[in-house]
Parts: structure tokens; C-alpha cells; sequence
């Protein structure tokens, strides 16, 4: 289903609907005039039993399982804009989970695995498509590197397997594998990876928290945060102070100005990341392709546009917008491997801000305030961890301490040397 019904009359706010083909038989039959919001606008109250900062993917699917799994619904999801308006809504929609380091390919299996069933979970279509994804193999090196990987997931059991040129050709036929500069040799290949809708995602938890009688509170800045004892008490926002128990800071990019409002500060960098689209044209490719040596990735939607990325910006800064040079840098990367973009105009770009750590890896954690927990720096692979994200650190908020998911992924890695290397599977954007 599509998100309409979050555009209905604020009348019409109640318990929600439940999507299905005679819902929207009946429906007909009757003008549309049955159908309630997706999700509510209220007004913050005075105290809730957990704030999450931040209504993107993270943090609504954090608040999703803490209904879900923990029977906590006490909560408020604050944002400072609009639901979704954030990275959730400027990705390129990539799922996989063929990362090499054990905690690496735990969470986000997970987060694949949940993503398999989500939209039933949900009752609202996600449009999760398991096409598959290929990173390409261009250099010795590279073979060497995903073959480790490919024996790596088979012990991680996921499911992985590394292919020759012939059958990535079968696979995309689009593709140039003979490339004078970059042939392709093969190909690191995970079928049960994808794509989805990614503001289908947003709605989607967004709708099911409004259902369990959380707060989704849009247009709410948060400008301090409140402690007293080292332990947070809540939070001062643009629409009053609200208390709470307990706090999750699920930002991305602005986790470092909100961690500055706590008072500890985070080893992350924010900088921009860019995609664009192309025209839409007839469906040529039903895989996800990238390839790191020449630094980009490429998927068709299902409107025909072919989505486009590269590597984020070398240097610092909060952009949303594109940039010239990021088209010329990314399309010349593709455009041997991929001949055929050559003919394409380009349809829009955009760009996200990402929060990028030393070693690549994300922070699930406590911190130095009490009460106060941390999601971030999952640099440029978030969307595709959403729901393994949520379902951590719920668990992680409820119970007061990291679960297996979590563990490994503490503030503490960093002051001990216990780093998390994923800068090659993190090297390009996806």
C-alpha cells in the first residue's frame, strides 16, 4: 500500500487501518473515505519512558522493537524536521550482508534476514526485492579479497558465493567484462541480497509505532539535553522540555553536535554522500553491481531510473545537495564497465550527511551519561542495516546493557584497540 493515508484528514486519526486487498475493495465501494492516518501528529507530552532523537529508519525501527519486543510504548520518536527527510530518504536503497568481520556480518544478516518479511511484519509494502547483489572482482587483489570473504560468510552462515566473469555477464548482461583499464574477473555474489523502497521503510515503522501509541512528533528540535547526577532526565526541544528515563540518540550525521548537548564527545566525521538517477528507460539490469576499484555502484528502480553512486566527499561538511564534480567523478568511474550510461541524461542528485568512524563500523553503545545510548556511525551502509539496528539497540535501551548484537560495537573499542576494520567492504558507498 501506499502511503496515503497519512495525507487524510486529522479527523479521521484512530486505531489504524489494516492494509489488505478487500480493505481496498471496500474502500472503493465507498469514496476512500474510510481511510485513517498512518500515523499521528500529537503534541509532546511532559514525560515519556524513553526518548529516541531522530525519526529516520534507525530510530524508529529502534522504537518499533522496543513495542514490539520489550512491551515498552511509553515513548517518544522527536525530529527535528520531517519523518524520514534525513539519510532514510536520500540512500540508494541497497541490502546486503556479505561483510567480512564477524560482528559486521551478524547484525546486518540480521537486518537482512528481518528485511525478508518486514512488509508483513509491517502490513505495508516495503517493496523488498531480493534480486541480488554482485561487487565486482577488477584486480588480483580483488579476487583474492572476496574469496577470503566468500569462506568468511560460509562460516558466518551467510549466504555468499564468489562467481567467474561468464556468469556475472549472464547474471548483467549490460555489463562490459572485457574492459581495457578494468576487466572484470569476477565477482563476490549474495542472491538474497537487494533493494527496497526506502521512505517505505520510514512509513512503515513510523505507522506501526503510531499504532502501539508512541509519539512520532515531526517539526521538534532538540536543543539541550537535560541531566542532573550524571544521569539524563530529558530533553529541551523547540516545543518545551520533556523528561524521560531513558534517551537513545539516533542522528547519523548530527550525532556529534547532539553527543556535544550530552557533554562527551564521539570519534566520527561528517561528510556528505552523493547519488543521482538517470532518465527512466526500459528494465536493462535486475541485479545490484558495484565495483570498488573504480569506486561506484549502479541498480535500476522499479520506475526505470538507474541509481548511481560513488564514494563520499573527502572533506568535511553538512551538504544535502550535489555537486558537479561528483557526477563527472562517479559516471567516469562507470561508464567502461557500463558503456551504455554514456547515452543517459541525468534525471536529479542529491546528497546525505554520514557519519563515518575510524574503522568503519557503526557505535552501538552506552555512554559516559547515564541513561543516554548511542546509535551511529554507520557511515555509508545504514539503510541495509535499519531493521538489524532497531532490533540492537532496543534491546540495548530496555535492558540497560549491549546484547550479542551490540557488544562488539561499544565506545570503549576505541580507547582499547579493539577496532572493527571494515574499510574495505565499507570502501565504496553503498
Amino acid at each position: 500500500m501506499t502511503h496515503t493515508g497519512a495525507l487524510c484528514p486529522a479527523k479521521m486519526v484512530g486505531t489504524m487501518n489494516r492494509y489488505s486487498a478487500f480493505a481496498v475493495a471496500r474502500e472503493a465501494f465507498r469514496d476512500h473515505a474510510g481511510w485513517r492516518r498512518a500515523w499521528g501528529n500529537p503534541e509532546p507530552k511532559r514525560r515519556y519512558d524513553v526518548i529516541i532523537i531522530g525519526a529516520g529508519g534507525h530510530g524508529l525501527a529502534t522504537a518499533y522493537y522496543l513495542g514490539k519486543n520489550y512491551g515498552i510504548t511509553n515513548v517518544a520518536i522527536l525530529e527535528k524536521g520531517w519523518l524520514g527527510g534525513g539519510n532514510t530518504g536520500r540512500n540508494t536503497t541497497i541490502i546486503r550482508s556479505n561483510y567480512l568481520q564477524d560482528p559486521s556480518a551478524a547484525i546486518y544478516e540480521k537486518a537482512r534476514s528481518l528485511y525478508e518479511d518486514l512488509s508483513q511484519a509491517l502490513n505495508y509494502n516495503v517493496m523488498f526485492s531480493p534480486r541480488g547483489v554482485m561487487m565486482l572482482a577488477q584486480t588480483e587483489h580483488e579476487i583474492r579479497g572476496y574469496k577470503r570473504t566468500a569462506h568468511a560468510n560460509a562460516l558466518q552462515g551467510v549466504a555468499t558465493r564468489y562467481i567467474g566473469p561468464d556468469e556475472v555477464k549472464r547474471l548483467c548482461p549490460i555489463i562490459e567484462t572485457r574492459g581495457p583499464r578494468y576487466p572484470v574477473l569476477g565477482a563476490l555474489w549474495q542472491p538474497r541480497g537487494g533493494t527496497a523502497r526506502h521512505d517505505a521503510v520510514a512509513w512503515g515503522y513510523a505507522r506501526k509505532c503510531s499504532d502501539m501509541g508512541m509519539d512520532v512528533i515531526q517539526k521538534c528540535e532538540v536543543t539541550g539535553i537535560r541531566q542532573a547526577a550524571g544521569q539524563v532526565t530529558g530533553v529541551t526541544t523547540t516545543r518545551g522540555d520533556i523528561d524521560c528515563d531513558k534517551l537513545g540518540i539516533v542522528v547519523a550525521g548530527h550525532s556529534g553536535h547532539v553527543a556535544d548537548m550530552a557533554g562527551f564527545r564521539l570519534p566520527i566525521e561528517s561528510v556528505a554522500l552523493q547519488a543521482l538517477v538517470s532518465e527512466p528507460i526500459k528494465p536493462c539490469m535486475d541485479v545490484v553491481v558495484m565495483a570498488n576499484t573504480v569506486h561506484g555502484y549502479m541498480s535500476q528502480s522499479d520506475k526505470g531510473e538507474m541509481v548511481i553512486g560513488g564514494g563520499a566527499d573527502g572533506f568535511n561538511n553538512y551538504t544535502q545537495r550535489g555537486s558537479f564534480h561528483h557526477i563527472e567523478e562517479t559516471v567516469r568511474a562507470l561508464v567502461e564497465t557500463f558503456p551504455m550510461i554514456s547515452r543517459l541524461k541525468m534525471l536529479r542528485q542529491w546528497g546525505g550527511v554520514v557519519d563515518m568512524t575510524g574503522d568503519r563500523s557503526p557505535i552501538l553503545s552506552k555512554t559516559p551519561l547515564g541513561g543516554c545510548f548511542i546509535n551511529c556511525g554507520w557511515g555509508t551502509g545504514g539503510f541495509k542495516a535499519i531493521p538489524g539496528s532497531g532490533w540492537a539497540t532496543a534491546e540495548m535501551i530496555a535492558r540497560g546493557e549491549p546484547g550479542p548484537l551490540a557488544a562488539e560495537f561499544g565506545l570503549d573499542r576505541f580507547a582499547e584497540g579493539r577496532f572493527i576494520d571494515e574499510s574495505v567492504a565499507a570502501g565504496v558507498a553503498h
